[in-house]
């Protein structure tokens, strides 16, 4: 027969066993599994956003925090998981590798490399979601964070630490505007994050041999979830590209991040919360995809001097359906960004392109963030082409013109053709300043609107040919002095003798 002391002393050895470090490892069960979400029962001390491992080594999100089950979202295919496996905490918050260490590198949204090269050496790790800075650890946007393509850096400048939103219907050049960019920043200390969300792996590929045939891959990293993986990858994306942005910002560098796109990201974040089953409102999409949005465009910023100085400029894409900007998820982008950049169909069809409308679009940070020669000759651009389009659309039911009304549209048209720029092929600030300024003093009037591109092209060889003075001068002064512009007027004036 046990005695007392015989029954105590077990009971002391079995308490002595029990582990008490719960939260590290604690675990649950599944419940259920359907559409890339799985119910677990147990989990109690998990916490939203938390990674957890499942039996087979695959991971998921704690999304839904519910009273006797726990949503997870599967990073990856469900088909391995079955009832009644076992669920593990991390104790990790979801979170990115950060650092220079990726630069030059394609990853998936978790930072794992995807390009077949060596993996990824660093020990720096930043959680995904992170609070954007304060008002008092930002500075107001100053500088120029030039694209390269004239129609944007004269008319509707960018700088850094702003969000300036590209939107237009599909296939009219938003990813090659972004594309430009990002090329235009080699050789001047801007690093580039490109988040590519629910495009084909091919499209991702040849981009991203586009770049390496650039020498943009350098100072790039590409984060992919392409359209074939599941929702709860495209919509973590954004915010592991975002992440690995800040780490370079804080450590007082200027950043570009690229979002393309965010009606993917919306619609896959949407597939996500139904299958949560969190109630659907208008469109079907949940009642906080605004803050979805929000609380990843809130933290591009131009840091504070006391913060390090750093920036991230973000360039959401939203593709718009038959040019309706006016529709839920367009209309909540709008309005958390600085700006916006509206490309529009019938001018991309028309040739030009960049298909950019200048009355649609605008920046709200504007010419804070243009050099001072940029001020100097495309002040009055913008103006120009608005009269001109209201001209060109009462000359089609007008009979005969006056002289200067006939003038005005053919200022109009050159001004127009000279827009037009071919991608991949960004323009150094200098040489659009030179363009610029032909452009407004009448030196293109004479040319014939068919050989416009042909006399850019011609002029500016001719330029650095004969006065590289001029380009080095605004380079270096970032105005246009009276020296200098009698100087390109002496220039602009000999070489349309001879054309």
């Amino acid at each position: 027969m046990i005695n007392a002391d015989e029954i105590a002393g077990i009971l002391r050895s079995q308490i002595a066993t029990v582990r008490t470090d719960v939260q590290e490892d604690e675990t649950g069960t599944i419940m259920t599994i359907g559409d890339g979400i799985v119910r677990v029962y147990g989990l109690r001390s998990a916490r939203q956003s938390e990674l957890v491992e499942f039996s087979n080594g695959l991971r998921g999100i704690v999304l839904n925090l519910e009273e006797d089950n726990v949503g997870v979202v599967v990073l990856g295919p469900e088909y391995d998981l079955k009832e009644g496996d076992i669920v593990r905490r991390t104790g990790r918050i979801v979170s990115v590798p950060v650092g220079e260490a990726l630069l030059g590198r394609v990853v998936n949204a978790l930072g794992q490399p995807v390009d077949g090269k060596d993996p990824i050496h660093t020990t720096v790790y930043r959680t995904v979601e992170n609070t954007a800075p304060t008002v008092a650890e930002r500075q107001s946007v100053s500088q120029p964070l030039q694209t390269g393509i004239r129609a944007i850096d004269a008319l509707i400048p960018i700088g850094k630490g702003q969000r300036e939103l590209i939107i237009g219907d599909r296939g009219t050049g938003k990813t090659a505007i972004a594309i430009d960019t990002i090329l235009n920043q080699k050789g001047r200390n801007v690093y580039c994050i490109y988040v590519a969300i629910g495009q084909k792996a091919s499209t991702v590929a040849a981009l991203a041999q586009r770049l390496e045939h650039e020498g943009a891959m350098a100072y790039t990293t590409i984060v992919l979830a392409n359209a074939n993986e599941p929702p709860a990858l495209q919509y973590l994306a954004p915010y592991a590209g975002c992440a690995m942005a800040e780490e370079l910002m804080y450590a007082g560098k200027d950043v570009l991040v690229v979002y393309d796109d965010l009606s993917k990201h919306a619609r896959a974040y949407r597939e996500v919360s139904l299958n949560l089953r969190r109630p659907p409102g208008r469109e079907a999409f949940p009642g906080d995809v605004f803050y979805l949005h929000s609380r990843l465009l809130e933290r591009a910023a131009k840091l504070s001097d006391a913060k390090g100085g750093g920036s991230m400029t973000a360039l959401p894409i939203i593709e718009t359906q038959a040019g309706d900007i006016s529709a839920y998820i367009p209309t909540n982008v709008i309005s958390i960004t600085d700006g916006q950049i509206y490309l529009q169909t019938g001018l991309f069809f028309r040739g030009v392109r960049p298909a950019v409308d200048i009355g649609l679009s605008v920046s709200r940070v504007g010419s804070a963030a243009q050099i001072k020669a940029m001020k100097q000759v495309a002040g009055s651009v913008k103006l120009d082409l608005a009269q001109g389009r209201a001209l060109e659309a009462f000359a089609k039911m007008a009979g005969d013109l006056d002289k200067a009304t006939q003038m005005q549209l053919t200022r109009f048209e050159k001004i127009t053709e000279m827009l037009k720029q071919p991608q991949y092929h960004p323009q150094s600030v200098e040489e659009q300043v030179v363009l610029f300024f032909a452009a407004t003093k009448g030196f293109l009037l004479e040319i014939p609107t068919d050989r416009l591109q042909s006399w850019i092209h011609r002029f500016l060889d001719h330029l650095h040919e004969v006065a590289p003075g001029i380009t080095e001068s605004i380079a270096t002064t970032k105005a246009l002095s009276d020296e200098t512009r009698e100087q390109l007027e002496h220039v602009l004036t000999e070489f349309n003798r001879g054309f």
